[in-house]
């Protein structure tokens, strides 16, 4: 049971870091958080259901997190504001010696300077997380939203 204990301990570990460095803006920690052969999709619930791989955001590598967060920092303009994600806690369904995949629901608020808080999105994660000397990485994060209506961009990481 201390084996079990530990790794959803870990797990909610990675959820809360994942969360903090997204709130925080801080782009090249989010990236940090994935192994260099990594998935990371948002993706409308009723795509996910019925096996239909249109995403809306889609990168197959940490080299494409990298792009994205230079994107963000650099060359996408779009009003300011903030993110805060709730995360809620894992259910761990497979764990093994070198991966384990779990799913949880999120939530993300989103303020506009001057304006009250909203609900931006809503869903669960799909991840499989890895084992690394580093810690316990993303190899894959699906980000299943549940609303068919999304505002007009997506800027920063769910």
């Amino acid at each position: 049971m201390s084996e079990q204990l530990e790794t959803y301990f870990a797990v909610t570990q990675l959820h809360a870091r994942y969360a903090t460095v997204v709130d925080a803006k801080d782009w090249d920690a989010w990236c940090e958080l994935f192994v260099d052969d990594c998935v990371y999709r948002i993706q409308p619930r009723e795509n996910y259901e019925r096996g239909f791989p249109l995403a809306t955001l889609s990168f197959t590598s940490k080299g494409m997190l990298k792009d994205r967060a230079y994107g963000i920092r650099e060359t996408l303009f779009h009003d300011p504001y903030y993110q805060r994600h709730v995360i809620g806690a894992p259910l761990i369904l497979e764990s093994s010696a070198t991966h384990i995949d779990c799913e949880s629901n999120y939530a993300v608020f989103r303020t506009k300077l001057s304006e009250l808080s909203t609900v931006f999105n809503v869903g669960r994660y799909i991840d499989r997380i890895v084992r690394t000397p580093e810690g316990l990485r993303f190899q894959s994060r699906q980000c299943v939203y549940d609303s068919e209506m999304i505002p007009n961009s997506i800027i920063y990481p769910i």
